[in-house]
């Protein structure tokens, strides 16, 4: 109620009574995201208020408000206390995003020792055959309780519903923490690792013709032969100390480092209408390391009859990618619906990985919370200033470019609260995204942009009653980007995202609980030097989104609750001249837990049951045209036991 921003929380509980595995299975669960992965696929990607949020090569997902610590491609949930959606360009709040993402923020919060000792052990299944569990033990010690210590692994390994597909995950967090009277310091640390036998990846088409209908979600092109490892390695070191009682210290650093190796096909391509599709594979090697410190004061002091929570902080994050690949010397054909075995492609391994880019992305950022009237009036003021330098590098390990530019992102917020459950609000804030390289394509090639900058206008209102929260907000965003123009590249395009945002969440009356929101949005190519594009619909952002979700404790058995969920997605646009597109598309889901004691502990046994009519759409259309089927029908089990 207090932030001048449209924010969405989602706790460890229902992270597990939705059994969540990743964090992208739990952020599909807002109407302002939409998850634009492919169903056995090696990373989760999303969109927010229409834009994309870049996964990839840097993980997008803060860890703690930092980024450069969470695992690249997909973070496992048995670690998480939190998980925070912030919308909107978040760049003066925690730093420009690695890959320039403008549409929203995701954090998440890990577990911590806090409350009474824990100790519990859930095993779950998931068709066809991934079983695995999860392990999370809690202790405080000390005289005072001062020092405290989280351990959380999980393992899960097994067939997948997917035609040939098998997959093994496993991550280990342990966090440490200190609470003392004036200093507080926590360690986290975290490993993640993830092989999949035939990966399946987001599918292209070609221009001019019209998109097949969806295969069977079970449907899978890739090959037994292909395969993906990923391995991640993180760490965090934070650190505060109370100067005065209204004076705090902090600091913090870390990073980590993904390591990638895999086999399958880049770019999987539709070619026809009856579906078939030419793959080309790779034999890829990938690496990246992160590091990220920040350090600032926080003060909270008043002037007359206004209170200041005033905060500086200066960061910096790094990153360097070493990249390497060998490409097959043929292409091969499938098909959609009747996918072909085709023989393993002997391609060799890359002799060498050598670096192709370094990036530091420093700044310093000032802001200050004013309140008055018992804090029924707020105004946030903020101002960042970014330093974005960037490094490319040839095969022979030179410079081949070399980037230097800064800029400034303010931002300004106001909530107002007329009454003592309305909260009425308004935010200006500005997102940050690399500025291009022109091409060596281009007549000006070589020529460095200065960083992109995407603006923000949101007017809100929240209303908070009993255990009810619901909310409506109107928004725009503009980003610029770069393009051909003639024979120049120049920074003259620009997408204009406007939309409105409805959320109804809580427990409407006893015993039963809503988690529903929609999304009405218009995303358009405002300014390009393509007349195809103009004035068009950006690709992959439909008109309306809307989920529903809703929970009843059913009063005839004490401890069961019945729950189910619809999500629906509008039309898609693949390409930038509107010719091809999705149809909308709903999927429907139930679910039920059950309370219980088993040998006098707590017990909870949950079922869920994901696209229960087992549709077979298309789910969704990245920023780059790639299409992602619909999941087919899941069953998931899990029983957890607290000891």
């Amino acid at each position: 109620m207090d932030a001048p921003f449209s924010v969405t929380s989602y706790t460890a509980k229902a992270i597990e009574d939705r059994q969540a595995r990743t964090v992208g299975d739990m952020l599909a669960n807002d109407s302002s995201v939409r998850y634009v992965s492919q169903p056995g696929g090696i990373l989760d990607a999303f969109t927010i208020r229409g834009f994309p949020v870049g996964n990839g090569n840097f993980g997008e997902i803060a860890f703690d408000g930092m980024y450069g610590v969470a695992s690249n491609y997909r973070v496992s949930t048995g670690y998480i206390e939190r998980i925070e959606l912030i919308k909107g360009p978040t760049a003066m709040l925690i730093g420009m995003a690695p890959s320039g993402s403008v549409g929203g923020g995701i954090n998440i919060v890990p577990k911590r020792a806090t409350g009474p000792d824990l100790a519990q052990v859930t095993a779950d299944y998931a068709a066809s055959s991934q079983l695995g569990g999860n392990l999370d033990v809690s202790r405080r010690f000390g005289a005072e309780r001062q020092f405290g210590i989280r351990i959380n692994g999980n393992y899960r390994a097994g067939d997948t519903n997917l035609d040939n597909q098998s997959r093994n995950a496993s991550a280990l967090a342990l966090a440490l923490d200190y609470q003392g009277e004036r200093l507080r310091a926590t360690l986290d640390l975290i490993g993640q690792r993830e092989t999949i036998t035939a990966p399946s990846r987001l599918l292209h088409i070609v221009p001019g013709i019209a998109v097949p209908d969806a295969p069977d979600g079970r449907r899978n092109i890739s090959q037994t032969w292909e395969n993906s490892g990923i391995r991640d390695q993180s760490l965090l070191v934070r650190a505060e100390y109370d100067i005065s009682d209204q004076l705090t210290g902090f600091v913090a650093g870390g990073g980590g480092r993904t390591r990638v190796a895999r086999l399958f096909a880049i770019t999987p391509t539709i070619i026809d209408e009856v579906g078939d599709i030419a793959v080309l594979d790779s034999n890829y090697k990938f690496n990246v390391a992160r590091t990220t410190a920040d350090t600032g004061l926080r003060a909270r002091f008043g002037t007359g009859v206004v209170g200041h929570d005033l905060s500086v902080v200066v960061s910096d994050y790094r990153d360097q990618l070493e990249r390497s690949f060998n490409n097959a010397t043929t292409t091969s054909l499938t098909n959609l619906y009747q996918p072909v075995a085709l023989p393993a492609q002997h391609i060799p391994e890359p002799a060498s990985v050598p670096k192709v880019s370094q990036t530091r992305l420093s700044g310093v950022a000032l802001a200050d919370t004013l309140s008055m009237l018992d804090k029924r009036l707020q105004l946030t003021l903020g101002l960042r200033h970014q330093q974005v330098r960037s490094d490319n590098f040839s095969t022979a390990g030179a410079i081949a470019s070399h980037y230097d530019q800064g800029a400034w992102t303010p931002m300004a917020g106001l909530v107002a609260k007329p009454w003592q459950h309305v909260s009425l609000y308004a935010n200006r804030t500005e997102g940050l995204s690399k500025g291009d390289t022109a091409p060596g394509s281009a007549s000006n090639a070589g020529e460095v942009f200065a960083p992109y900058k995407s603006r923000q206008f949101e007017l809100g209102v929240k209303v908070e009653q009993g255990g009810m929260m619901a909310s409506v907000s109107a928004f725009q965003i503009t980003k610029a980007s770069g393009q051909m123009s003639g024979t120049r590249f120049a920074a003259d395009g620009e997408q204009r995202n406007r939309g409105l945002e409805f959320g109804l969440y809580g427990e409407v009356v006893a015993g039963v609980r809503l988690l529903a929101s929609a999304t009405v949005l218009d995303a358009r190519i405002v300014r390009s030097s393509n007349p195809e594009s103009a004035g068009k619909t950006a690709v992959g952002a439909p008109a309306l989104q809307a989920n529903l979700g809703a929970e009843w404790d059913a009063g005839f058995a004490p401890g069961l609750t019945l729950a189910g969920g619809l999500v629906y997605t509008g039309r898609q646009y693949v390409d930038q001249a509107n010719a091809q597109s999705i149809p909308h598309w709903t999927r429907v889901d139930i679910g039920a837990r059950y309370r219980t004691t088993v040998a006098r502990r707590q017990a909870t046994f949950r079922l869920n049951v994901r696209n229960v009519f087992d549709r077979h759409d298309w789910a969704a259309v990245d920023a780059y045209g790639g299409l992602a089927q619909a999941e087919p029908r899941t069953l998931l089990l899990s029983a957890t036991l607290r000891f």
